[in-house]
C-alpha cells in the first residue's frame, strides 16, 4: 500500500488485540475492549473502555478515534469525543469514550469491537494574529445560512 505510515502498538495487557483492517478498503481499523469482566453502559450512560494498547503515531499524523456505524445505528452506541484526537506524542493508555444514546443497555464484552481508528496527516499551521479578516462570498454566514436543508 502507497503512502502508509508506521504506527507501533504496545500491548499494555496481554489479552489485548493490535488493531486490524475488516476488509482491504477500511479506512479504519478496528478497535477492540479489553475488560476483565462484561461492562453494562445504561441509557445515557458514558464510560472510558480499554482497549490494553499504547500506540505512537509518527510526527506529522493523528488517530482518529471514530464511531462504529453498526453499533451506532442498532444500538445508539456512539463515541462522546468523536472523532476523538490521539496526537504523535502520546504514549499513554488508549481508551475508547462509548456513550449509550439509546433505550436499552448495551454490554461491552472483553474482545468486541468497540470503535475504529483513522490515521490522518495534520497540516502545521501558523497562527497570526491579525486586525481584520480579508472578506469572502460568504462572509459571516453561519449554520443554516444558504437557506438549504
Amino acid at each position: 500500500m502507497s503512502g502508509s505510515i508506521r504506527v507501533a502498538f504496545l500491548k499494555r495487557d496481554s489479552r489485548a488485540r493490535i488493531p486490524q483492517r475488516a476488509t482491504p478498503g477500511s479506512s479504519g481499523y478496528d478497535l477492540r475492549a479489553c475488560l476483565d469482566a462484561p461492562r453494562t453502559l445504561g441509557p445515557g450512560e458514558t464510560a472510558l473502555i480499554p482497549t490494553g494498547l499504547a500506540l505512537a503515531i509518527p510526527a506529522g499524523y493523528e488517530g482518529q478515534v471514530r464511531a462504529r456505524s453498526g453499533l451506532a445505528l442498532e444500538h445508539g452506541i456512539a463515541v462522546l469525543n468523536g472523532p476523538g484526537t490521539i496526537d504523535s506524542d502520546y504514549r499513554g493508555p488508549l481508551g475508547v469514550i462509548l456513550a449509550n444514546l439509546g433505550p436499552e443497555p448495551f454490554v461491552v464484552e472483553h474482545g468486541a469491537r468497540i470503535a475504529q481508528i483513522v490515521f490522518a496527516a495534520v497540516a502545521a499551521a501558523d497562527a497570526v494574529e491579525v486586525e481584520e479578516l480579508p472578506e469572502s462570498d460568504r462572509g459571516e454566514g453561519g449554520f443554516g445560512h444558504s437557506g438549504m436543508t
